[in-house]
């Protein structure tokens, strides 16, 4: 078969877009009480969720799988031709099936119904036929019928496993949001992405502390300001009181702004110069939270003090750039 240079391929693609479009948007008139029903089975559920598919089927499967285990639903993929000859073991009576076949008639599936049965594991079946075997045996059927492919065939799995995916999805957010799923809860089953960094992660995770802590006495001359400040190479210095606790800041932008405002800088003390109050964090703060306040107040470092307002770190952007955390 040669290639058509002329083909029209972007008519194609839309024509195949519009028709995976409608299959979806079908996907709300179809739900029902089963759709609460199998909700209910997987909420009450004591073990997890084993989702099952054949072929392109299955592939679907392994993702809804992935998202229901991601977002609060403890769930695992079992592949049904493996089921029947060991992995089985796999499922308990505790557990819900959920699994997925276009035709409703896939062998490698139905296999499995007598043994579930027996079993007492509830079913819940998602097809594109609710007149099927698979969906007639089970506890809950969501209907994912599609009118036709996207493939001018007929054929090729296309809208129809589109179809699946999104009611895979609109089962897990339904979940999520019954369970009160929170993204902290989130974040602890996805630790190693940068949403997992963004929330989990707090400033004393990321603070300099020890010597690493810049910080000069109130009255200090601004030189030992100037000194600390490039020393720590943070960019800032704390200013403390005789009880050490936190009366103000020194930076980059302060020097800039004494150098305009002052010839010489010798008889100077920090005192005189210095940003009176300074921004602070504690320590148990979300490290994403202090990034907004560098961002809101355009500045690259803050102090991290204890209950006492006494300096126990420092915090610089580039500590959190380097976390991944921004």
């Amino acid at each position: 078969m040669t290639a058509n240079a002329d083909f029209a391929f972007r008519a194609s693609a839309r024509r195949t877009l519009d028709l995976e479009q409608q299959a979806v948007a079908a996907l709300a008139a179809k739900l029902s009480d089963d759709f609460d029903r199998a909700c209910q089975l997987i909420l009450t559920c004591q073990g997890r969720v084993v989702v099952t598919g054949m072929g392109k089927s299955g592939h679907i499967a392994r993702k809804i799988a992935a998202t229901l285990a991601s977002t609060g639903t403890p769930a695992f993929f079992v592949h049904p031709g493996e089921a029947s000859h060991g992995d089985l073991g796999m499922i308990t009576p505790k557990d819900v099936v959920l699994a997925l076949s276009n035709s409703g008639e896939t062998s490698e599936v139905t296999a499995l119904l007598p043994l579930l049965k027996r079993m007492g594991t509830p079913l819940v079946s998602m097809t594109g036929r609710p007149g099927s075997t698979l969906a007639r045996h089970a506890e809950a059927h969501l209907d994912a019928g599609v009118e036709r492919e996207a493939c001018p065939l007929d054929l090729a799995p296309t809208s129809s496993t589109t179809a699946a995916l999104a009611l895979g999805d609109a089962l897990a957010v339904a979940l999520l949001e019954a369970r009160g799923f929170t993204a902290e809860e989130f974040a602890l089953s996805h630790p190693g992405g940068s949403l997992g960094r963004r929330l989990l992660l707090k400033v004393e995770d990321l603070m300099h502390g020890g010597d690493r802590l810049p910080s000069v006495p109130l009255g200090s001359p601004l030189r030992d300001a100037l000194l600390e400040i490039t020393r720590q190479g943070l960019g800032f210095t704390c200013v403390v009181d005789g009880a050490n606790r936190l009366v103000g800041v020194y930076t980059d932008g302060d020097l800039r702004r004494t150098l305009d405002q002052h010839g010489d800088l010798r008889p100077l003390r920090v005192d005189d110069v210095m940003t009176r109050g300074g921004k602070r964090v504690r320590p148990g703060m979300l490290a994403a939270e202090a990034v907004k306040i560098m961002e809101d107040n355009r500045i690259t470092a803050l102090a991290v003090v204890d209950d006492d307002d006494r300096p126990i770190g420092a915090l610089h952007m580039h500590d959190l750039l380097s976390s991944g955390v921004i």
